[in-house]
């Protein structure tokens, strides 16, 4: 696999992004994002309440709803935003090819959906506002808005989930049963949050319970897991530089968001057999090969553990 900084030109779709500065961006502005170039632009386009635009040419042109399938896109959702559903459709043997992503309407969650829809991932995401999300990010992300301590909806959210994303804290030690996910990726900053003192660490001080919740709920919840200590989250562009994976390196370093995603969405492809926790920045270390490096340190983390 390519390195984050030597990833090939696609058509449309990239597998990195160069974001707006922090100040100019807002979580689904009722927009939908076109990809283009090396280094991947956003450009953002009106949306209205209609279907996309690049949605009416694929399905206008021959063989349109093909090329949507081979986009990794379910087929598109009526105007109103909802599904039709068929409770006899979901079976316990179901197929489970999809990754829910949480707080998807979060700056991180958007980065991390962003990420996997250019991996022709099947995403679902559990957003506020189920319509905004459509106008974001069009068919090609299965939106949910509901309660989540709510027994039926987390049930259905979860329905043909193999994978969570948890690019922030608070979702894993609010919810109950998450019976038949395989594996749960958990973006964390404890380490930040436990390097700080002072005003700083009154500041963070709910951030960094949250955190320690969910790892704890995680570890004890008997589904394989990744935790992704990261250092300080930084609005840097990603695939600039390397990475450096030294134990501790999580509480004095920082990491490109758009670096953070892009690891979250790699470790999908390494399943640990039980639990692995990983600390990442930005260092020197160029990977060329994601799979290869993420099984190296699990393997690593689980001699030190014998």
């Amino acid at each position: 696999m390519a390195s984050a900084s030597s990833l090939p030109t696609a058509l449309l779709l990239q597998n990195s992004f160069n974001f707006p500065p922090q100040s100019s961006r807002r979580p689904f502005d009722s927009s939908f994002f076109l990809f283009s170039s090396e280094r991947c632009s956003i450009t953002v386009c009106s949306a209205k309440k209609k279907i996309g635009f690049f949605d009416q040419i694929l399905d206008y042109i021959e063989g349109g709803p093909k090329l949507r399938k081979w986009y990794g896109a379910p087929d598109l959702l009526p105007e109103d935003g909802s599904a039709a559903e068929d409770e006899d459709e979901y079976l316990e043997d179901e197929v489970r090819d999809a990754v829910l992503v949480t707080d998807g309407d979060s700056e991180m969650g958007q980065m991390v959906i962003l990420s996997m829809i250019v991996k022709k991932t099947r995403v679902k995401a559990l957003v506020k506002n189920k319509r905004v999300a459509l106008e974001a990010f069009g068919s090609y992300v299965e939106s949910m808005a509901g309660d989540t301590s709510d027994r039926q909806f987390l049930k259905k959210a979860l329905r043909g989930v193999r994978t969570i994303i948890c690019p922030n804290e608070g979702f894993l030690s609010s919810v109950g049963n998450l019976q038949g996910v395989r594996h749960i990726i958990l973006l964390s900053q404890l380490s930040v949050y436990r390097g700080r003192s002072g005003i700083q660490s009154l500041m963070k001080n709910n951030a960094r319970k949250l955190a320690e919740q969910d790892e704890s709920v995680l570890v004890n919840s008997g589904i394989p897991y990744t935790i992704i200590r990261t250092g300080l989250l930084q609005d840097t562009p990603g695939g600039k530089q390397g990475f450096s994976f030294e134990e501790g390196c999580a509480a004095t370093a920082s990491l490109s968001k758009e670096d953070a995603a892009f690891v979250c969405v790699e470790a999908l492809e390494c399943v640990p057999q039980s639990g692995f926790i990983l600390e990442v920045v930005n260092g020197e270390n160029k990977v060329s090969d994601w799979k290869e490096c993420l099984t190296s340190l699990m393997e690593k983390a689980n001699q030190q553990l014998q």
